[in-house]
């Protein structure tokens, strides 16, 4: 079969798409009984276990008090016998390693007892721990890869639930991902000492304004996920797609996002079945989705939850990834969740909101409407200000990925440069605050603290601002620079622990006051504004005038992974780490190996395919085209008429482009240097360009080459063809 061939079969199976399962009922278990019901949550521990167990349990997950074996005994044994209810013969410690993605390891829950009979176990020891092959995940250094040894520690905080598959269903329990002397191996654990780091700060805060309970502060987060849909055949037409979760190649489609006909348009019904089933599966697992709608680009849809605990929305967003691609494929699609799939129009971002509070006290950056409250809140909003701003550099670093390098800094959602968006009303208040320094002021229009109440702030204080990077939105921030393809977990801890710091800054500052706490609030916020309002920005982060104004402000703007990267290690970075015991230096740098290793992997992989499309399936179509060409040249002029050449010629120029372009890129990939930076800065500097030279080419081919052998799926089928 022709590559043209290929496509066109696809582009007629798509067409005649037949659904071949049966449509879900919802009407069958009502959304309300439907919710949770594959969680071992509260209530399905309250019934299942003892009382003096679960209210043991219960101490240990929202207090963090220790959990002794015979409590995980007795918890292990009602979580089997709740399993097997289910359906469930095997267990799996779900763990999640650097490279982002999820683990998991089966066991059965059956032991040989002899005489050809088997019971049914499950031990504390073995819910706590398991021990899977750990010897081919990345590393970065901290443990040779002959020593095969990992750990999966039980995370009790985030609750198991259960997983259907067409034969049968798997009780999953999440785990932290260590190695035999303790360190961090995945993305859990430090996250989790984050939070821990956090809720120790705030509560110094909380205990100023003298609400001291001790009720532990928790980071609450929603990701929201914007994705694609295309038809697998088309995907499976595209080896780039396949292979790079990105087309390398692809003329624009005649009719592309514009006209902002699909931004929030009808649902196409094939998508929107697949849609329902994801929510009907992430239902049961407790996964709390709220919204779903078409997003900019055509063929491109976004999903959101209710905030969460940020542990357990981090475990839960994970499961909506996997979901996903899990139902699209029922549904004879793929879900793209690269972060540009197709150029030219929109890519995907995961949008964090993020924000911190307890039971007693509620959300802490939700603005107050008594003296006492606003200044609370002030104080909170101020350290995340200063947070961002003082540590600019390392979170800008940890949304750094090859995929996301097309969105950050590429005039796309959001900028490079990282600024926060407060609102108007709330900006006011902020300069005013500046204005006013620490003494009482005399001007009615400055704020002063303990004297003036806050203006009480409605639920959108602002319009929104879609370009910032980090933007205030009623009572939280949303951290909008997160790659679509990314794990949510390396943000948080980042915005944890930077978070923690400043309000560890705070609380030292105003313990150490003697005088009017009033007063003493209003010098560090005073001071906060002077030395990091820089930051602030609500204008158009797209407009050139902002990259001159942030570069005036001192802000940094990092466009790329290797311009980026370097931060996540550096001095500042490993001194904060280590100061709030969220990882080690060794940790640390471990991860900064891995980050480049799939850095350079990625350009590698995607430079490789570029040659084997180009070589393979472009320069051939065009070999035949300019065969085509010549001949109908020929044959006009063998009858006496005059024939425009100029297709001819402009075919061969993209041609003979296209040989020059494949070989200077073939030469760029011989380089290799020990150094991973320097392997990484030659892959983004000299590899990347070379690659973008021969799309150049090719892009220019399909415009040329005539469609019936063009041998890819074009961006107009792709995204039109459903």
């Amino acid at each position: 079969m022709s590559g043209n061939e290929a496509r066109l079969r696809a582009i007629s199976a798509v067409i005649n798409y037949q659904p071949i399962s049966e449509p879900l009922n919802f009407a069958d278990t009502p959304t309300g009984e439907l919710f949770g019901s594959n969680v071992f949550n509260t209530a399905v521990m309250q019934q299942r276990l003892p009382k003096g167990v679960y209210k043991s349990l219960m101490r240990t997950i929202k207090q963090g008090a220790a959990l002794d074996l015979s409590t995980a005994d007795a918890v292990a044994n009602g979580m089997k016998d709740w399993a097997i209810s289910k359906g469930a013969t095997h267990y799996a410690h779900v763990f999640y390693p650097l490279t982002g993605r999820t683990a998991e390891k089966h066991d059965s829950f059956l032991s040989p007892t002899g005489g050809n009979s088997a019971i049914a176990e499950f031990s504390g020891a073995q819910l706590i721990q398991g021990e899977p092959d750990g010897s081919s995940f990345p590393t970065g250094g901290l443990r040779p890869t002959f020593e095969a040894r990992g750990y999966t520690a039980w995370d009790i905080t985030s609750p198991a639930y259960i997983l259907e598959n067409a034969n049968g269903t798997i009780l999953c329990i999440p785990t932290a991902f260590v190695s035999w002397n303790g360190e961090a191996l995945g993305k859990k654990t430090p996250m989790l000492r984050s939070m821990k780091a956090l809720n120790k700060q705030t509560q110094r805060i909380l205990t100023l304004f003298g609400d001291d309970d001790g009720a532990l502060v928790t980071t609450s987060a929603g990701a929201e996920q914007e994705y694609f849909l295309i038809d697998q055949n088309f995907y499976y037409a595209r080896p780039d797609l396949l292979n790079a979760g990105r087309t390398l190649f692809g003329a624009p489609s005649p009719k592309g996002q514009e006209f902002d006909d699909h931004y929030f348009g009808a649902i196409p019904e094939r998508v929107l079945a697949c849609m329902l089933e994801v929510e009907h599966e992430l239902f049961k697992l407790g996964i709390p989705i709220k919204t779903r709608h078409n997003e900019v680009a055509p063929g491109q849809y976004e999903m959101a939850p209710i905030h969460e605990d940020a542990n357990v929305a981090t475990d839960h967003q994970q499961l909506t990834m996997t979901m996903l691609a899990r139902m699209a494929t029922k549904y004879g699609m793929v879900c793209l969740t690269h972060e540009k799939p197709f150029a030219g129009v929109n890519g995907s971002g995961k949008h964090i909101n993020f924000s911190f509070g307890n039971a007693t006290q509620g959300n802490l950056l939700e603005p107050g409407d008594t003296p006492q409250d606003n200044a609370r809140f002030l104080i909170f909003c101020a350290a995340v200000i200063r947070a961002a701003n003082k540590y600019a550099p390392l979170l800008r670093s940890v949304v750094a990925s090859a995929g996301n390098d097309h969105r950050l800094g590429a005039n796309e959602a959001p900028p490079a440069i990282i600024s926060i968006f407060l609102g108007q009303q709330l900006t006011e208040v902020f300069e005013q605050i500046k204005a006013g320094g620490p003494k009482p002021a005399q001007s009615k229009d400055v704020l002063n603290i303990g004297v003036d109440t806050l203006p009480p702030l409605p639920l959108h204080s602002g319009d929104r601002n879609r370009t910032s990077p980090l933007a205030f939105t009623a009572n939280r921030f949303e951290f909008r620079a997160v790659g679509s393809n990314q794990s949510i977990a390396g943000p948080l801890m980042v915005l944890n622990t930077i978070v923690a710091e400043s309000l560890d800054y705070i609380a030292t500052k105003l313990e150490a006051n003697t005088g009017d706490f009033d007063l003493a609030v209003q010098a560090v916020l005073h001071e906060i504004m002077v030395e990091h309002g820089r930051i602030i920005f609500d204008g158009d982060g797209y407009a050139d005038a902002w990259q001159e104004e942030a570069a005036k402000r001192g802000l940094p703007n990092f466009r790329t992974t290797v311009d980026a990267l370097p931060a996540s290690s550096d001095a500042e970075a490993i001194a904060l780490y280590r100061k709030y015991e969220v990882m080690s230096e060794r940790e640390v740098r471990s991860r900064l190996d891995v980050y480049w290793e799939q850095y350079i992997m990625a350009i590698k992989v995607e430079a490789k395919l570029i040659v084997e499309m180009a070589t393979t399936m472009i320069y051939p179509t065009a070999l035949r085209y300019q065969t085509e060409l010549a001949t109908a040249v020929a044959s006009t002029r063998a009858v006496g008429l005059d024939a425009d050449t100029t297709m001819l010629k402009n075919l061969l120029d993209e041609m003979n482009g296209l040989q020059e372009s494949v070989s200077l890129l073939e030469k760029n990939l011989t380089h290799h240097d020990d150094d991973l930076a320097a392997e990484a800065k030659h892959m983004g500097r000299v590899v990347v360009p070379s690659m973008t030279a021969v799309r150049t080419r090719v892009d220019a081919l399909e415009a040329i080459i005539a469609d019936d052998l063009w041998p890819l799926p074009t961006y107009q089928e792709m995204m039109f063809i459903r």
